[in-house]
């Protein structure tokens, strides 16, 4: 059973910067791309931000282009994000997801595997 445990969301000052963590469990294979999403209260999933784990490719969302950085542990089972120059409109739920294979992916779609989600508030 793959599992995906976010933490670090919380509440932030406009300008700040949060870095949310994923742990990876389960039998889920060390090469697959993982990614970032996020979704606003009625609003479809956003596509934040994907990394190849093998080689290290990035691909980033325009909206957070700059200010956001992937990144992952040597042992591969931890992917984080790094958020900076926080904007009140970052305001919504973050989620981790592990992809179908190994290929950068930004459709939820080619997503099997997601994390429960993780509250970040940036206050004006």
């Amino acid at each position: 059973q793959v599992q995906l445990q976010e933490s670090g969301g919380g509440l932030v000052q406009a300008g700040g910067s949060l870095r949310l963590a994923c742990i990876i469990s389960g039998r889920i294979a060390s090469g697959h791309a993982m990614g970032w999403f996020r979704q606003a209260p009625g609003k479809e999933r956003e596509f934040v931000v994907a990394i190849t784990r093998i080689g290290g490719g990035t691909y980033y969302a325009d909206s957070v282009k700059g200010r956001f950085t992937v990144s992952g542990d040597m042992s591969g089972n931890t992917l984080y994000l790094q958020m900076n120059s926080l904007e009140p409109e970052d305001t919504v739920v973050y989620y981790c997801a592990a992809a179908r294979d190994t290929m950068l992916a930004i459709s939820e779609a080619q997503y099997d595997y997601w994390g429960q989600g993780n509250q970040v508030t940036v206050s004006s």
